[in-house]
């Protein structure tokens, strides 16, 4: 008779993991966004908000590869160059995006509504909390210190210049876990407001909670999304929300601030035996 052997994590959660523009500072997502625009627009290639946000989450070389594999801006290149874009062009358009994303930086660098509330809260409880980013190392060094001036200072920090390869991957969240010297995986949240990001959770085997109005889906900064009328807000946040569960996400809330109730669902469904 043959009989199979299998375990189940019962603990509580360990670590919380935690994205950084769009959901902890930079309400909106806007800091990458803009400089995407102008990148392209020095190539006298205009793009659109929209297409600068498709593969937001991505490494920011990745991140400008795949915008010149849109169909709207490849054909709007071809139109202006006469020739598809080249994997010259897109170095070429990463050295100006490195300085002009350093540069504009700490002028999105506020925290997110609620986010020190949450750290705290997490600290209470004991947990840990790491952080994953499309930015290079030396963009985060900006991020750090502007985030530390406002009392956010998570215990671990991982780039995606860091690792192998950036999300969807999860490198970053397996650094993380090093860093932070948790076990087992099932014991950690991913928070993102990306899809790629929230694939990088899942992909690592983790819990995965997706933020939709405060990052990327809805793509507006906390003042101008106050100023959209209530039923056109309540109409993009169920785009944003059937978007984000669409990536698998185990949980979707609005902001950083509302995730409280999935942690402690999460682990009612720990202490069951349940995995992501």
């Amino acid at each position: 008779m043959t009989f199979t052997y299998q375990r189940s994590y019962r603990g509580k959660i360990q670590a919380v993991l935690l994205d950084w523009a769009g959901t902890t500072m930079d309400f909106g997502c806007m800091a990458p966004a803009v400089v995407f625009v102008e990148v392209f627009k020095r190539k006298g290639v205009p793009i659109t908000m929209e297409e600068a946000r498709a593969p937001m989450g991505a490494h920011k070389r990745v991140h400008i590869q795949k915008i010149t594999q849109l169909d709207s801006v490849r054909r709007r290149w071809e139109e202006h160059h006469g020739r598809p874009p080249t994997d010259d062009d897109v170095e070429a358009m990463f050295r100006d995006f490195v300085p002009l994303q350093l540069k504009c930086l700490s002028d999105y660098s506020k925290l997110i509504p609620g986010t020190l509330a949450i750290v705290r809260a997490l600290r209470k409880r004991g947990y840990k909390i790491g952080s994953t980013t499309g930015y290079m190392t030396e963009m985060m060094k900006i991020n750090l210190r502007d985030a530390a001036k406002q009392g956010y200072v998570p215990d671990s920090t991982v780039c995606a210049s860091e690792v192998p390869a950036g999300r969807p991957y999860p490198y970053m969240c397996l650094q993380n876990v090093m860093n932070l010297g948790v076990s087992p995986v099932a014991a950690c949240v991913k928070i993102d407001d990306t899809r790629p990001g929230i694939e990088e959770g899942l992909n690592g085997g983790m819990w995965t909670i997706g933020l939709a109005i405060s990052g990327n889906e809805i793509g507006l900064s906390l003042k101008d999304w106050s100023k959209v009328p209530k039923a056109d807000q309540e109409r993009m946040r169920q785009g944003a929300y059937t978007r984000m569960y669409q990536s698998g996400a185990h949980y979707v809330v609005d902001t950083i601030a509302d995730i409280l109730p999935c942690l402690d669902d999460i682990e009612a469904r720990l202490a069951r035996g349940e995995r992501p």
